[in-house]
């Protein structure tokens, strides 16, 4: 059930204390740790079928397919989305997972940064495949992929989202 007015603005109230108490101008901030995120891993029900979703579909293309070391007979694979990232996949068959589902600590959508060109060839890409999305603000798109995660197509530069600075 969403939020009453009244519980938006004690909720726009507890984001804005917080925002004081925590958020620094970038001149004082310290220099993160990270590097970069190395890759996100998700869950595939069918290695085939996520490959040709993600490579042909949405051009990233696939960069290795092997066995996952935690999971004897489970691929682990990975596709190129960029700067030296991936996003992975494992699959795990003869566990008997459920459907995706957006819970608390969950996945709630993974974005994925494409130039205005590319993003324009890609919804081209999707009407023809038939596969359904939101677009929203004219930098992004929001579509679900074979498993039901939700993923987000962003046109926006890095370290930007429709046109403010997020770094």
């Amino acid at each position: 059930m969403a939020p009453t007015p009244a519980e938006v603005t004690k909720l726009a109230e507890a984001r804005d204390a917080l925002r004081e108490r925590h958020l620094r101008p970038a001149a004082e901030r310290p220099p993160t740790n990270g590097r970069g995120i190395h890759h996100t891993a998700l869950i595939s029900s069918d290695v085939e079928r996520t490959i040709e979703f993600y490579q042909d579909i949405l051009g990233f293309p696939l960069t290795e397919l092997i066995e996952n070391r935690d999971y004897p007979g489970s691929s682990h694979f990975f596709f190129d989305v960029g700067n030296g990232n991936a996003v992975a996949f494992f699959d795990l068959p003869g566990l008997d997972l459920g459907p995706y589902a957006e819970v608390l600590g969950g996945l709630h959508h993974l974005a994925l940064s494409v130039t205005p060109e590319r993003w324009n060839a890609i919804k081209d890409k999707l009407d023809e495949a038939g596969v359904q999305y939101l677009l929203e603000s004219k930098t992004s798109i929001y579509l679900s992929d074979p498993d039901g995660a939700r993923v987000e197509l962003i046109s926006d530069p890095l370290g930007e989202m429709y046109g403010e600075k997020i770094g």
